[in-house]
């Protein structure tokens, strides 16, 4: 898979994401734990992909189609690697359906990697 930090276009940190989101940095920190949100660790830093906010809030679909990647048996870094790379049966990055409303046709797709 490619390297998840060249996948992503921008990155926020939890105090970017807590003044976007209008929240403290530690319910920012608990939407990660929750995976409402996805985080990689760069440098000690969590890094959260910017594609993952939309108009101020966390990406709806994001957290049921991360619990389908978990369920699958993917880990966090390896669910975010998955949603930023192109994948040929949606013709296009998961990262990008799920922001076109697509979240079922990912996640049908995402369950059919069970491992």
């Amino acid at each position: 898979m490619a390297d998840v930090f060249e996948s992503v276009s921008s990155w926020l940190t939890v105090p970017d994401v807590a003044e976007v989101l209008g929240v403290s940095p530690g319910r920012v920190r608990r939407f990660i734990e929750e995976h409402t949100l996805i985080a990689v660790k760069r440098d000690g830093v969590f890094k959260i992909p910017a594609e993952t906010i939309q108009e101020n809030e966390p990406l709806p679909s994001l957290r049921g189609t991360i619990l389908v990647l978990i369920d699958s048996g993917f880990d966090v870094l390896s669910a975010t690697e998955w949603l930023y790379t192109f994948n040929d049966e949606l013709n296009r990055k998961p990262i990008e359906s799920l922001v076109m409303g697509r979240k079922a046709e990912v996640r049908r797709v995402a369950q059919a990697l069970a491992f």
